[in-house]
């Protein structure tokens, strides 16, 4: 079936970038965040604190319940979504939740239920990730080792993305439960690996490896391949400089930018969300680039559906005010 579903979506982006079939599914979204697949269903995050469940057509729109506020201003509010590997049996999702207040910003990752016509907040898994107005981070996902990947932003201080004493521009792993794991490559640390600078993509290709996208400064955003302990150079290194210790990217943009947000794998290519770019990137394992699929509007997110459709969400941009009329879109043969 995973053959088939490649098949498919290899199809879709073998037309010319400018000449697949654009379906909107739905018109009117608000921020749309992250989202998953999991059965016939779609899961989305939208900033302002909802979690969406669509199905057979159908849009239900429900409240995040948090015992702290979510903080929906700028780039930070409800951001990333991960269902849990045993999802279908338990109902557990992940969440990344942006919170304080705009002088005080905080992040934290949380695990919610469905609760009647709301999720609700069960437990905190990791807590206290230093905030930013636009650079969180905020993707969290399940590897294929059963762990849960967060990302976080650098949040404008140069020293935190080397400092291993501080959460801000890294990678992070830990259990479902929240449990730094043994095997984690800094003893008793959540930290994965570090240097990173606005990570907002994750995803794994058939062989278990580990990719990470990222935005870079004026320009020069990163799809990296990431190994346990490994340091990405933020903000001592970008683009193709180098260090003793440090890992250059697989690719980068250069002096012009992607802006990039979530990362897919189709079985053949990374398949990247562009902000800025507008559109889909397709990236290969040697680290090739191209533009698979191009709208002329912001993408923030890609799934692979069970069908091997591909699901985009749109949005504007984080420095606007106000609700956006952003859309889910999928991409058809």
């Amino acid at each position: 079936m995973k053959r088939v579903l490649h098949l498919l979506t290899a199809a879709i982006l073998a037309l010319p970038a400018h000449g697949q079939t654009i379906e909107t599914v739905l018109p009117d979204l608000n921020y749309p965040w992250d989202i998953e697949a999991s059965e016939e269903r779609l899961y989305i995050t939208e900033k302002a604190g909802t979690l969406s469940v669509l199905e057979n057509g159908e849009l239900l729109r429900l409240p995040v319940i948090t015992s702290v506020p979510i903080l929906d201003d700028r780039g930070g509010g409800l951001l990333g979504l991960a269902l849990r590997p045993d999802f279908t049996e338990s109902g557990r999702v992940i969440l990344y939740q942006h919170h304080g207040t705009p002088e005080k910003r905080r992040n934290r990752v949380i695990e919610v239920v469905r609760d009647g016509n709301a999720w609700r907040e069960t437990r905190v898994l990791v807590d206290d990730i230093p905030g930013h107005p636009l650079y969180n981070g905020g993707r969290v996902a399940f590897g294929p080792d059963g762990m849960l990947y967060v990302t976080t932003g650098w949040t404008e201080n140069r020293e935190r993305p080397q400092d291993m004493q501080s959460l801000a521009g890294k990678v992070l792993r830990v259990t479902p439960e929240g449990d730094v794991p043994a095997d984690n490559p800094f003893p008793g640390s959540p930290v994965y690996s570090l240097g990173h600078r606005n990570p907002q993509g994750l995803a794994w290709n058939d062989d278990g490896v580990l990719f990470v996208a990222e935005h870079g400064q004026s320009g020069h955003d990163e799809v990296n391949r990431v190994e346990a302990g490994g340091n990405y150079g933020w903000p001592l290194i970008q683009g193709d400089e180098t260090r003793d210790g440090m890992h250059a990217p697989l690719a980068h943009s250069g002096g012009t930018t992607w802006a990039p947000s979530g990362l897919a794998w189709d079985g053949e290519n990374l398949l990247l969300a562009g902000l800025r770019a507008q559109g889909v990137l397709a990236v290969t394992e040697d680290g090739e680039v191209r533009e698979a699929f191009h709208t002329g509007e912001r993408i923030r997110d890609l799934v692979v559906t069970q069908d091997g459709i591909l699901a985009i969400t749109t949005n504007r941009s984080p420095r606007g005010d106000g609700a956006s009329r952003d859309r889910l879109i999928r991409l058809l043969p």
